[in-house]
C-alpha cells in the first residue's frame, strides 16, 4: 500500500523536507517489511511501521506526510535504481532505507553489489539533507527455523549485509537501529504467520524503536506510537493453516533461484562441520565484506565494533574458490 498526503509539495521542489509550502515528508524505501506486510488494514492493503512512525513524527500530529515507495521483493539494487530517484524528487525530511533481506535469499548474492547500492542511496539522500533511518535485520534462516546447515549460510549473508548497513550509516551520519539485537525480535507474537514479517505488534514495536532513536538525536517527535492492537494477533492455528496453504508457495516464490545453490551451501557446511573447519567459511565471508567496504573507500568508513575481526589471511582454497565472495555468506 502506498500512502501519500495531499498536502505534499510538488515533486522537484528542490527544498529538503518540502519547504514552507507543505508539511515535512517521510519517504519509506525498501521491501515488504516497510511496505507493511503483516499489519493488514480493513478493506485490504497494509499499514506497517512506517505509517505508524509517520503519525508520531513532528511536533504536532499530521505535520509529517508519508509516501511509502517500498515494494515486496525489492532488492538493494531496486531501491537504488528505482525508488531512490522518486524519493529525491519528493525532497523528504525523513527517509527510511531498510532493505537487504531479499538479497540474502538470492542465488547470485554478492555483498559488493549490495554495498554499492546502499552507499549510493544513503550518500545521495544525506547530501540532499534528509534524515536517513537504517536498521540491522534478523537473519531469515533463524526466523524460518531452518536446519543449521541451511541457516548458517543465510546467517553469514545477513551478517555481511548488517555490517555494511552499519558502516554506511555511520559514514553518512544516519539514524541506525540495531533491530537484530532487540529482544522482541525473538518473541513469536511479534511476527506474522509467515515468520518473516512483523505482526501488528511487531510493526508497532519497530515504529517505537525508530521513534526512540530519533528522539535520542534531539529531533522533534510527538508521542510514541501506541502499542494497543487494532486487530487480533495471529493464532497457532492460523499460522499452521497459512504455512500449509500459502506459506510454502510464498517462500518458494521468493527463493526459487536460491534453492539449488543453498543446498550446495548446506553440503559444503556439513563437510566443513565434519572437518572442524567452519571458521574458513566465516573468514571467507568476512573477507568478502571487507572487500566490499574497501571498494567504497574503507579508509573513510568507521570500523564496526559489533563485527568480530576476521583472520588477516583467508585460506586460498576458500577465498578464491568459485563463488567464494558471493555464495559463502
Amino acid at each position: 500500500m502506498t500512502m501519500a498526503s495531499e498536502g505534499a509539495a510538488a515533486p522537484g521542489s528542490g527544498v529538503a523536507g518540502g519547504g514552507a509550502a507543505g508539511p515535512y515528508r517521510f519517504v519509506a524505501l525498501g521491501d515488504s517489511l516497510t511496505e507493511g506486510l503483516g499489519d493488514p488494514v480493513r478493506g485490504g492493503g497494509w499499514r506497517g511501521w512506517a505509517a505508524l512512525l509517520a503519525d508520531a513524527l513532528g511536533e504536532t500530529p499530521g505535520s509529517v506526510a508519508l509516501v511509502n515507495l517500498a515494494r515486496s521483493g525489492a532488492l538493494a539494487a531496486d531501491v537504488a535504481e528505482r525508488q531512490l530517484p522518486a524519493a529525491r524528487e519528493l525532497a523528504p525530511r525523513y527517509v527510511s532505507l531498510v532493505v537487504g533481506a531479499n538479497d540474502t535469499l538470492r542465488d547470485a548474492f554478492a555483498i559488493e553489489r549490495v554495498a554499492a547500492a546502499l552507499d549510493l542511496a544513503h550518500g545521495a539522500l544525506s547530501a540532499d539533507g534528509a534524515v536517513v533511518l537504517t536498521a540491522c535485520l534478523p537473519d531469515p534462516g533463524r526466523m524460518l527455523g531452518l536446519p543449521a546447515p541451511l541457516a548458517r549460510p543465510l546467517a553469514r549473508r545477513m551478517r555481511a549485509v548488517n555490517t555494511v548497513v552499519h558502516a554506511v550509516s555511520a559514514r553518512y551520519g544516519g539514524v541506525h537501529l540495531h533491530l537484530a539485537d532487540h529482544p522482541w525480535t525473538t518473541d513469536r507474537g511479534s511476527w506474522s504467520v509467515d515468520r518473516l514479517h512483523p505482526s501488528e505488534r511487531g510493526h508497532r514495536l519497530l515504529a517505537r524503536a525508530f521513534h526512540a532513536a530519533l528522539a535520542d538525536t534531539g529531533l522533534p517527535v510527538g508521542r510514541p506510537p501506541a502499542l494497543t492492537l487494532d486487530g487480533r494477533p495471529p493464532s497457532r492455528a492460523a499460522s499452521a493453516l497459512w504455512m500449509a496453504t500459502k506459506g510454502t508457495r510464498w517462500v518458494a516464490a521468493r527463493c526459487t533461484d536460491l534453492l539449488p545453490g543453498l543446498l550446495a551451501l548446506a553440503v559444503k557446511e556439513c563437510r566443513h562441520g565434519l572437518a572442524g573447519t567452519g571458521r574458513l567459511l566465516d573468514a571467507a565471508a568476512d573477507h568478502a565484506t571487507r572487500g566490499a567496504l574497501t571498494a567504497l573507500g574503507a579508509d573513510r568508513l568507521p570500523k564496526d565494533p559489533a563485527t568480530p575481526p576476521a583472520a588477516d589471511r583467508v585460506p586460498e582454497d576458500v577465498a578464491t574458490a568459485p563463488g567464494a565472495a558471493t555464495m559463502t555468506g
